[in-house]
């Protein structure tokens, strides 16, 4: 009896370093994705790319780390000054923890727009497109992880845009 409740108290300890680590690495992924965030409004290229893993791939067209850069500079001289709104990223981190996924959507909005009232239509999601649709660019970004040395890397980055009906390409 004494052994299974040692084994018990065991399993329990693991599983619960296990959630934490999770939990840990959750928050570790979701401070990345706002660290992405804040170097894009600030239009770090260099900082970008740090944050991605040797072997990365950006999805549609497959770009790796170098591709991307030019890309990152037509999109941050398209959009001139501007801001990165989204809420908080789903994020799923595999059992073994060195792998991981995020989703979220994202909008891109031009820093001198604002949105008075956008609160005020979360349960229309039809009006609250609308509204959005005149003033932003609304995205989908999915999110392949790694962790490399202690730190996550994003891998695998496929950016999907809203057309109005789907973010089905």
């Amino acid at each position: 009896m004494r052994s299974l409740i040692k084994a018990c108290l065991v399993a329990a300890f693991m599983m619960a370093l296990l959630g934490c680590g999770q939990g840990d690495d959750v928050q570790a992924i979701r401070e990345l994705v706002d660290k992405g965030a804040a170097l894009g409004e600030k239009h770090d290229i260099g900082g970008l790319v740090e944050l991605a893993a040797e072997d990365f791939v950006a999805l549609p067209g497959e770009m790796d780390r170098q591709s991307v850069k030019g890309v990152l500079w037509r999109v941050f001289r398209y959009y001139g000054a501007f801001r990165v709104l989204y809420p908080l990223p789903k994020v799923t981190v595999e059992p073994e923890g060195g792998k991981a996924s995020a989703s979220f959507p994202f909008l891109i909005v031009r820093e001198e727009v604002s949105f008075p009232g956008l609160k005020d239509l979360t349960q229309d999601p039809q009006r609250w497109l609308e509204e959005v649709g005149q003033n932003a660019d609304l995205y989908s970004l999915e999110m392949e992880l790694t962790k490399q040395s202690g730190e996550w890397r994003v891998r695998r980055a496929t950016v999907k845009r809203f057309t109005g009906r789907s973010f089905k390409e």
